[in-house]
C-alpha cells in the first residue's frame, strides 16, 4: 500500500488526542521543531496504521507527534514539536 493512501488530515486523530489531553486538540497549535512553521493540529499529516500513529508537519513532513496504545495506555513522542499551544477549555 502507497504510504500516501495513509494519509489523512489531523481531524483524524481528534478522538486520540481527546483522550490523551481531555479536550479538542484540532485547534490547538503547534510549531514544528525542525522549520517552525505555525499549524493547528487539525492541519497537520496523520498518518494511522496498526502500530500507531505517525502526526507530521504540513509544511516540511517533520514528524511532530507519535502516538502508541500501550498496555491500555498511550505513548507519546512530542520531539518534533518546538511548542504546543492549547487553548484553555471554557
Amino acid at each position: 500500500m502507497d504510504p500516501l493512501d495513509m494519509r489523512l488530515d489531523g481531524n483524524a486523530a481528534a478522538g486520540m488526542l481527546m483522550d490523551i489531553f481531555g479536550q479538542d486538540m484540532t485547534g490547538a497549535l503547534t510549531t514544528c521543531a525542525t522549520c517552525h512553521a505555525e499549524n493547528p493540529v487539525g492541519r497537520l499529516l496523520v498518518y494511522a496504521h496498526g502500530m500507531g500513529t505517525v502526526i507530521r508537519c504540513s509544511n516540511c513532513g517533520n514528524v511532530q507527534m507519535k502516538v502508541a496504545l500501550i498496555r491500555g495506555g498511550y505513548g507519546v513522542d512530542l520531539r518534533g514539536v518546538r511548542t504546543l499551544r492549547i487553548w484553555r477549555a471554557s
